[in-house]
């Protein structure tokens, strides 16, 4: 490790730029990529601000840890779909259950009701053929101009990354489950 010297002057200008919504990709194969999303929606609850987290993966009933906090605290999570794509028993029925997830999402950007939409792991119906990328990349540019929007998942397709304000690639350097050990409830479910 080197040491470094704090900085003692600010080593940015503040941008003049008027404030607006703004379209956040946390993407890659590194682990980080929802739990990123749901500290910005835990940021902008806690500023009272309106959020909903839309999981295009996650079943409705699910119960992981994000959802029994999010019930206590009263930020509204729903799941679309109906689990990994490997347990699927009918891909059909997957694909339609994003379609009409992604209908429920789209009408929560569009209405302007909520400071921030989180759509997490959108990317894999995009990538799966499920969802027309055209009709998310254009509710994304016709949202409401004080709507952020937050997309997690892998392999963004690129047409997302050019259009998003921020984009963050969690890389994967190291994970316990590929040295043997399994996922820990409270820390990966």
């Amino acid at each position: 490790m080197q040491i470094e010297t704090p900085p003692t002057e600010k080593r940015y200008e503040k941008p003049e730029g008027e404030r607006r919504g703004i379209v956040i990709v946390n993407t890659g194969d590194g682990k980080g990529k929802s739990t990123a999303a749901f500290g910005l929606a835990l940021r902008a609850h806690g500023r009272g601000k309106a959020v909903k987290i839309f999981q295009f993966m996650k079943v409705p009933t699910a119960r992981f840890g994000e959802h029994r906090m999010f019930e206590q605290i009263g930020l509204p999570i729903e799941g679309l779909g109906d689990g990994f794509s490997w347990k699927s028993k009918d891909l059909e029925h997957s694909a339609q259950l994003a379609r009409d997830g992604w209908e429920k999402a789209r009408a929560a950007i569009l209405s302007g009701e909520h400071f921030l939409v989180v759509l997490d792991e959108i990317t894999y119906p995009l990538i799966y053929g499920w969802l027309p990328l055209d009709g998310v990349l254009q509710t994304l540019r016709e949202r409401p101009r004080d709507v952020h929007v937050c997309l997690t998942g892998r392999r963004c397709p690129p047409e997302i990354i050019e259009l998003a304000d921020t984009v963050t690639e969690m890389q994967l350097i190291k994970h316990a489950f590929k040295a043997g050990i399994p996922a820990q409830r409270g820390i990966e479910d």
